[in-house]
């Protein structure tokens, strides 16, 4: 069994948790969110248990998937909102018009494994439909409050929210 995670919500973030936030809302931020400290994180985050990562006080997990067109092992650290057992992703790419690869990965190949807290853990990933993709979203936002400044950014594209449930 999963222990239960928790996330700070909008109510609880210190000013300088905002001011992060904001600042990972910019376009500047969001490319060093998105390329220059995931490529730290996933290299810090495994020699340290999860206890070490770059960037925002958020939760953030190491998705360890395949690509979708190589079948390469890919390691991608991503902020999740914990759900119950469930981790929450969303797809948001910080705005961009296309979604991010892991997604895509994600679609061809839903049986994937999460490290967090340096344990790895076995899910299994859907995406959110209808009302349960409201719901969710509202959510997220209560966890990080830029997404949907990135919906906004990413146009006609509607980001996508996966649901990861250890199997």
């Amino acid at each position: 069994m999963v222990p239960e995670r928790r996330y700070r919500s909008q109510s609880e973030k210190t000013p300088a948790d905002r001011l992060m936030a904001r600042f990972a809302q910019s376009r500047l931020g969001g490319l060093l969110f998105i390329t220059v400290f995931p490529a730290i994180d996933k290299r810090v985050m495994p020699l340290t248990g999860g206890r070490v990562r770059i960037g925002m006080r958020q939760p953030v997990l190491l998705l360890h998937a395949r690509g979708a067109r190589t079948g390469r092992p890919r390691v991608t650290p991503l902020l999740y909102t914990p759900r119950g057992e469930d981790f929450v992703l969303v797809a948001s790419k910080a705005g961009a018009e296309r979604h991010p690869a892991w997604y895509h990965n994600l679609t061809a190949q839903p049986d994937v494994e999460v490290e967090v807290d340096g344990g790895l853990i076995p899910v299994s990933a859907r995406e959110a439909e209808g009302a349960e993709r409201e719901e969710l979203w509202r959510l997220v936002n209560d966890n990080y409050a830029g997404y949907d400044a990135y919906q906004r950014r990413a146009g006609a594209r509607r980001i996508p929210v996966m649901v990861l449930t250890p199997r």
